[in-house]
């Protein structure tokens, strides 16, 4: 589930969360820092056109199918990684908002309970005792005022919801549930980094109890990495009801639309990964399991 941390006035645990060695089934090999930028740095164009957005086999969220346009757009082939986000904040002394807070959200596997911890931010996702965010990973404790900065500072913008879905769906009217086709896995082949298991007791088949290097699973039709699973991603779009939807969701501004779900378990399963899945959070919420690319008008 797609956990909301804001409202910095929460009681916060001391306990420091660090991942659990036992459980980590794969170490990735790391990759140097410039074939990391290079990659972070390549987009992917699509030209636009007519898609129907949504699913009627879905979530309550993802109804009514609509149809919508898109104009043409580029978007990153991959999640914005750490090396890149590494970058951004020398050259612009910019400080996150989980810097600033103080804290940022991580689910504590041995409480079982989401907290607020201590000293943890982008480059120290499980705080200040905890090892170092690795170089071709996404960037995670990210919140969206964030990823809007670093989107403007790299001549882009986040994308839309309607871009990132189309992008999902290689920008055809596909009927796979998922960025890669209709299965999460197949004969103990995974195709994206998801969770396994139950909460209390992950089962880590695909290889990875946290985050993975991005793009070891492979891309979709267009070439994109990521989409679905590993991070969360932020969408430029405040978080709203579709035309014609019965559904009961208040449009708030400080509320921003999430796709792609995440390593990590979620309430909806894997309807969390599919290309039409859809989430919430606070526009200055940063978790462990949350990153953005980016997007930038083809014309």
């Amino acid at each position: 589930m797609a956990v909301s941390c804001a409202g910095k006035k929460e009681s916060k645990s001391k306990t420091e969360i660090k991942p659990e060695k036992s459980l980590k089934v794969t170490e990735p090999t790391v990759t140097p820092i410039a074939p990391l930028v290079a990659q972070a740095s390549e987009m992917i164009l699509f030209e636009g056109g007519d898609f129907m957005m949504g699913s009627e086999n879905g979530l309550p969220q993802e109804k009514p199918v609509h149809k919508v346009t898109v104009k043409a757009f580029k978007i990153d082939k991959s999640p914005v990684t750490v090396a890149q986000f590494k970058i951004f904040v020398k050259t612009s002394n910019y400080k996150s908002e989980a810097e600033k807070y103080g804290d940022s959200g991580v689910f504590n596997l041995e409480s079982q309970a989401w907290e607020l911890l201590p000293g943890a931010y982008w480059l120290k996702p499980f705080g200040p005792a905890g090892p170092e965010a690795e170089d071709n990973h996404p960037v995670t404790h990210v919140s969206w005022n964030d990823a809007v900065q670093y989107a403007s500072w790299a001549g882009k913008r986040l994308p839309t919801e309607a871009e990132w879905e189309y992008a999902a769906r290689s920008g055809k009217n596909s009927g796979n549930k998922f960025s890669w086709g209709n299965e999460v896995s197949i004969a103990d082949k995974y195709f994206a980094n998801t969770w396994q298991g139950e909460m209390a007791k992950p089962e880590i088949k695909d290889g990875f109890l946290f985050t993975c290097p991005v793009g070891t699973f492979g891309e979709n039709e267009a070439g994109l990495t990521d989409m679905g699973g590993n991070v969360w991603q932020w969408c430029a779009d405040n978080y709203k009801a579709y035309p014609g939807s019965t559904e009961a969701i208040r449009e708030d501004p400080n509320v921003k639309a999430i796709r792609s779900g995440s390593f990590f378990y979620d309430q909806y399963g894997e309807d969390s990964y599919s290309v039409s899945g859809r989430s919430l959070n606070s526009h200055e919420t940063s978790l462990f399991n949350t990153g953005f690319r980016c997007a930038i008008n083809a014309n």
